[in-house]
C-alpha cells in the first residue's frame, strides 16, 4: 500500500521511510502543503502521514483539501503539538488518528495498519481466496496448508485485486498502488503484465485460476461471482 510521507524534517522523514518500507509499504516523502497537494492531485495513496507545521502552511490546509476532494485516504496526523484543542480541530477537519511527537514507530506501525485497515474496508487480518489464504499483515500466501513464496511484488499485486474482488483493476491502477509515484515508471511498459504472469504461474500450480481473469486492454479482475 502507498503512503504519502508529509514532514519537513528530513531526519524523522528518512526514519519513517526506511521503517515503513521495511514493513512492506510504498513510500513517497514530500516537505511542504504545495507539494503535498500537487502529489495528492497526480497520484493515488491509500494513507498520509501528515504534519502540521509545515514552511509553506499548515497540514490542516492540506487535511480540508483533501476532505473537500471526497478522498478515502486515510490520514494520520503526527505533530510536536500535543494541546488538546488542536487535536479536536484535526478530527473534526477528518483526521483519522493522531500521534504526538516523539511517538514509537512501532506505534505508528500498529495505528496506521488500524487506520488503513478501517478506512479501506477490510476488518480480518487474512483473506480466504477461492482455497488461498491471504496474510495481509504478515506478507504471506498459502493453499491449504502450502506457503507459496512470491515476491514482494506479485504478494501487493494479488492482494490488491483480492482485497478489490470482483471490480475489474486497471494497469494504471495496480501500477499507483504497487510502484508508488506513476511519474517515475514507465507507464509504456509491460512490467505489470510480466509481474501478473509470473504470479498466476505460481498459483495455478495449486488449482484452476479461471476466476482470475483479464481483461482485454483494461487490467485484470478477481471474480468470485463464477
Amino acid at each position: 500500500m502507498n503512503i504519502l510521507i508529509v514532514e519537513d524534517h528530513q531526519e524523522l522523514a528518512s526514519e519513517l521511510t526506511d521503517y515503513l518500507s521495511d514493513t512492506g509499504y510504498v513510500c513517497k516523502w514530500v516537505s511542504a502543503c504545495e507539494i503535498a497537494l500537487e502529489e495528492l492531485h497526480s497520484n493515488s495513496y491509500d494513507a498520509m502521514l501528515l504534519d502540521l507545521g509545515l514552511p509553506d502552511g499548515s497540514g490542516f490546509d492540506v487535511l480540508k483539501a483533501v476532505r473537500k476532494a471526497k478522498s478515502k485516504i486515510a490520514v494520520i496526523v503526527i505533530t510536536a503539538r500535543g494541546e488538546l484543542n488542536d487535536k479536536i480541530d484535526g478530527l473534526q477537519l477528518g483526521a483519522d488518528d493522531y500521534l504526538t511527537k516523539p511517538f514509537a514507530l512501532t506505534e505508528l506501525g500498529a495505528r496506521l495498519y488500524a487506520v488503513i485497515r478501517r478506512i479501506h474496508g477490510f476488518s480480518v487480518n487474512e483473506l480466504e481466496i477461492n482455497g488461498f489464504t491471504i496474510q495481509l499483515q504478515d506478507y504471506k500466501v498459502s493453499y491449504g496448508s502450502v506457503a507459496i513464496s512470491l515476491t514482494k511484488k506479485e504478494f501487493d499485486i494479488f492482494q490488491y485485486l483480492a482485497l478489490n474482488k470482483n471490480r475489474v483493476i486497471t494497469r494504471l491502477q495496480l501500477t499507483e498502488h504497487v510502484w508508488g509515484d506513476i511519474l517515475e515508471v514507465n507507464s509504456d511498459s509491460n512490467f505489470i503484465d510480466v509481474h501478473v504472469r509470473n504470479l498466476r504461474k505460481k498459483l495455478d500450480k495449486h488449482t484452476k485460476l479461471d476466476w482470475f481473469e483479464t481483461v482485454r486492454n483494461v487490467g485484470y479482475r478477481i471474480n468470485l461471482e463464477l
